[in-house]
């Protein structure tokens, strides 16, 4: 195999050559995959490539892991192969999702349509302002009101110009890893995170599986794990005593921070850090809806001084319309009462959800619901294994997906997609699924 390195990642092009054998035939179900360090020699790569790789197959399907053991390839092939074969036969369209309990779509009736719009059509009527592409750095009066609304709710310690606005957390590593100097290790607290580690991989950084010796830690602390529990305040300080001593950089991206249902707010590392060691990152996403890309990023002074120094060399990605409209909107109080409404609305959606699934199942669901409410981890006393439960249930219009791997199956369903109403009917139908 030759790997060229140019139209992709290169562990994007592994990807692609194990997913090719695996379909084709030539790594049959429970075949086993070279190890990582055998892999990473036979090929002339990082371990690191090789990892994310194997990870990615890992996610899509195709492997699955065995502790202790080492990586094998499932009967996806097979399903594949019959499904092509299905559509050749005939165009009989596949079946419609009729509960996505898969995704972390928004709930419609959690954001007011015509209240942004009005919003919108203000900022519009702004001409001067919409003539010239903006400041780079993000327009100075969002930058000042997000500087007020992220100091008072998560007590980060800023100005407005220690903010970077952009589009999405993307866009904005990609500054962040062009200004943090000599540092070339990244070790990730969630290896699922397969974007932001792309960026770093990009940039030509080691992704390393070791916490204490990487120069750069990157950590969401308020969703540590995939079903959103939340860093305690006592673990937060121990990581930024050990940072300080080891010289590390951390980076904090505190999505779902304002989702904390479930407990007290507990602090940013940044605020706890008194923003000397940790690079923020916050997003409106969540508490907008997804399609609304607006996310910021808060340096300490060090890096800041570095960003000024390139500053002209990037483009703002945010359009000054959109910039212009958050900024009235969170002025006006709404941005807070969002939060107390969506609060409200998905802390009520989890405590329902959760009462549909021991209505069903009774004694053979045992539930946790994240802290910051979004997600529930289901663990079934079941003989069927949490894929085939996955198939089943998309069999018939459910979609699902995958927890931890336990003796017994672990799923993850989101409240956020699906109405109160159907959750019921829902859990009915997956039953059902799941016994015939």
């Amino acid at each position: 195999m030759e790997l060229s390195g140019r139209e992709h990642t290169l562990y994007m092009e592994v990807y692609d050559y194990y997913k090719s054998l695996i379909l084709t035939g030539k790594l049959p179900k429970a075949s086993r995959l070279p190890s990582i360090r055998r892999c990473s020699a036979e090929l002339g790569v990082s371990r690191t490539t090789v990892e994310n790789a194997y990870l990615q197959l890992a996610a899509d399907g195709y492997i699955l892991s065995k502790p202790q053991s080492g990586y094998y390839v499932t009967d996806i092939a097979s399903h594949s192969q019959k499904k092509s074969e299905n559509n050749k036969k005939s165009d009989t369209k596949k079946k419609e999702i009729i509960y996505d309990f898969a995704s972390l779509k928004a709930d419609r009736e959690s954001f007011d349509f015509d209240l942004w719009r009005r919003y919108l059509k203000s900022a519009l009527r702004q001409d001067d302002r919409l003539l010239s592409y903006g400041e780079v750095q993000g327009e100075a009066e969002l930058r000042q009101v997000l500087s007020k609304y992220i100091t008072e709710n998560r007590n980060v310690m800023c100005n407005e110009d220690d903010i970077v606005i952009g589009a999405g957390v993307q866009s904005l590593l990609n500054i962040l890893c062009g200004i943090i100097g000599d540092r070339k290790s990244v070790f990730f607290r969630d290896p699922s995170f397969l974007q932001g580690i792309a960026i770093f991989d990009d940039h030509k950084f080691t992704v390393t599986k070791s916490e204490s010796n990487a120069d750069v830690i990157y950590i969401s602390p308020s969703h540590i794990n995939s079903w959103g529990d939340v860093m305690p305040t006592q673990e937060r300080l121990e990581l930024l005593k050990q940072a300080h001593e080891n010289g590390t950089l951390i980076i904090e991206d505190d999505y779902d921070s304002e989702f904390g249902y479930f407990n007290r707010p507990t602090p940013s590392l940044q605020g706890l850090d008194g923003g000397e060691n940790v690079v923020y990152l916050g997003t409106f996403s969540k508490l907008l809806v997804p399609s609304i890309r607006i996310s910021f990023m808060i340096l300490p002074e060090k890096l800041k001084s570095a960003y000024k120094k390139k500053a002209n060399a990037y483009s703002q990605t945010v359009s000054t319309t959109d910039q212009i409209a958050l900024c009235q909107f969170i002025r006006d109080g709404h941005m807070s009462r969002r939060i107390k409404k969506v609060r409200k609305l998905y802390s009520q959606k989890a405590v329902e959800l959760n009462n549909a699934i021991h209505s069903v199942f009774g004694k053979r669901a045992k539930t946790h619901i994240g802290q910051t409410g979004f997600i529930i981890k289901l663990r079934l006393d079941c003989e069927l294994s949490a894929d085939e439960i996955i198939k089943r249930a998309e069999k018939s219009g459910i979609s699902l997906r995958t927890g931890e791997q336990s003796e017994k199956p672990q799923l993850l369903l989101s409240c956020s997609s699906v109405k109160t109403e159907d959750f019921l009917p829902a859990m009915q139908l997956l039953k059902t699924a799941i016994e015939d």
